[in-house]
């Protein structure tokens, strides 16, 4: 008996495996229909049977197999320092077990709440694993990698959706579709089959309204811009954190990379934390460099740090910064989701004795920006409205704006922390939610990454490819609604809640 428990176990960890195949890069979707009707299929046999004492255990295993083989690549970032090295194994095992406890506390609902009938048990899976996952990405700094809506990203059609009801919802919608399947198995009786029939016709309604929703958004006229937005991707080592790399040389390599016209009005957007060995005000001491390259036509949003002396107290920010030709600072702002470890260490004074430090500088943690605003830049006939986002701050969905007032989300990114793994296709899948959502053009800047231009309707418009240098230019734009997502947030996944109890309690009682 315990040898065939423990096969049972390594049963749930692969079908958690091959599950992740289904996120980007590799995209492959239908494998969820397998994983998650075998998954589903497997609790509600035990759930039958009431064995209860490893309900916590079976989502936790699904879970374990599941974020193990599709979030690997944060452990990449620990093999630059020397004093992390040894904490590899341990993230690497630690990370994945503590996400797994989401799923592990959606199945031992799933046990406790008495529901019988096949299809209702369906809504009622859909519904606590849709929960855990809003739940997961929101308790304490929040840890929304990888809902499984994101297999979803290289259907643009059918994620046209989430404009009007956002991910998370989305998500409890493809969590019941992908375990429809199962219920031609458990079966009652002939109802249960016409609604899973519904079920997995409804992407093809989705398909039909999104591809109505991008070729009106393609009608629309288009606009010419009175200035360029010029975004800058570049592939410069990450040895420059570490080392003693010429902070010159760095820019004069990202200012050969911009190829600034001075006849042409350009915004230039350059990544997160790109030139090292100075903060924002000492930027000022280049001024040099720049005054035969650029003139009064040409402003720059530059990932750098702020420093700052407040009360005899030393701080040090993560920002976004923006400037003019002359290097004057005009707006900046400071990031707010920081990561654990990597921009700030948990517990600094007590951890800092054993010769530990966050990742990406080498004197303390970030400090945390007090809120997030539109910056809005007005200088020398320049007026653009930007919403910035700060690397990973492009998974939060529903966290990013309160006011839908701008123009354009930025976001900058150093994505050479994750090395050549997933990672950093992952994160250009986040963005396409996010232009969706907001129903806002998107302009991703990144070094060791993608870099792209994303329109309104997810679609890239244009991007350099992985680990490549270059730029991509932005000059006319259509203008659509708003979103009803980007009006309500994730208001709207409480009207998907409600809905599934009312779905729950309505086919428990069909006989």
């Amino acid at each position: 008996m315990k040898k065939k428990i423990y096969f049972e176990f390594l049963f749930l960890i692969i079908l958690g495996a091959l599950t992740s195949a289904s996120l980007p890069p590799y995209n492959f979707l239908f494998i969820n229909f397998a994983t998650f009707s075998l998954f589903f299929i497997y609790i509600i046999k035990k759930k039958k049977l009431a064995i209860k004492e490893n309900s916590f255990l079976y989502g936790w295993l699904f879970g374990f197999g599941y974020f193990l083989t599709n979030l690997y690549w944060i452990t990449i970032s620990l093999s630059f320092d020397v004093n992390f090295k040894y904490l590899i194994p341990f993230a690497l095992i630690l990370i994945p077990a503590f996400l797994a406890v989401f799923y592990g506390m959606a199945t031992y609902l799933f046990f406790i709440i008495n529901i019988q009938k096949p299809l209702s048990n369906l809504f009622l899976f859909s519904l606590l694993f849709g929960l855990t996952e809003f739940l997961r990405g929101n308790i304490l700094t929040g840890f929304p990698w990888n809902l499984i809506a994101y297999s979803f990203s290289d259907n643009l059609e059918i994620i046209q959706i989430i404009s009007l009801i956002g991910t998370y919802a989305f998500n409890t919608l493809c969590i019941s579709f992908f375990v429809s399947p199962a219920i031609f198995i458990l079966k009652e009786n002939k109802k249960e089959i016409a609604v899973c029939i519904i079920f997995l016709l409804s992407p093809i309604a989705l398909f039909i309204l999104g591809s109505s929703k991008i070729e009106t958004f393609k009608s629309l006229n288009l606009i010419k811009n009175d200035y360029l937005i010029r975004v800058i991707g570049s592939n410069i080592n990450l040895d420059r954190f570490y080392g003693n790399t010429d902070t010159e040389k760095v820019i004069n390599e990202l200012i050969q990379l911009s190829e600034p016209d001075l006849n042409k009005k350009t915004l230039f957007l350059w990544p997160e934390g790109i030139i090292p060995g100075i903060n924002q005000s000492e930027l000022k001491e280049f001024e040099y460099l720049f005054n035969k390259r650029f003139n009064d036509k040409h402003l720059f949003g530059i990932g750098i740090n702020i420093f700052e002396n407040n009360k005899n107290e030393n701080k040090f920010y993560n920002s976004f910064s923006f400037y003019d030709h002359q290097l004057n600072v005009i707006n900046s702002y400071k990031k707010i989701n920081l990561v654990p470890f990597g921009e700030f260490l948990p517990f600094e004074k007590i951890l800092v004795k054993t010769g530990l430090k966050s990742l990406t500088n080498n004197y303390q943690s970030f400090s945390k920006g007090d809120n997030r605003e539109i910056i809005i830049i007005k200088k020398n006939e320049f007026d653009v409205k930007i919403l910035p986002l700060i690397c990973y701050e492009i998974i939060y969905s529903g966290k990013i704006f309160d006011n839908h007032n701008f123009d354009y989300i930025i976001n900058i990114s150093e994505d050479g922390w994750f090395g050549k793994s997933i990672g950093p296709h992952q994160h250009l899948a986040h963005s396409v939610y996010r232009a969706i959502e907001s129903g806002k053009y998107l302009f991703r800047s990144a070094n060791n990454g993608i870099t792209a231009i994303i329109n309104p309707t997810g679609f890239i418009e244009n991007k350099i490819q992985f680990r490549k240098s270059g730029y991509v230019d932005f000059f006319e734009k259509r203008v659509s609604n708003t979103t009803l997502f980007s009006q309500h947030g994730n208001k709207m996944f409480l009207v998907i809640i409600l809905l599934y109890i009312f779905l729950i309690f309505s086919f428990n009682r069909i006989s």
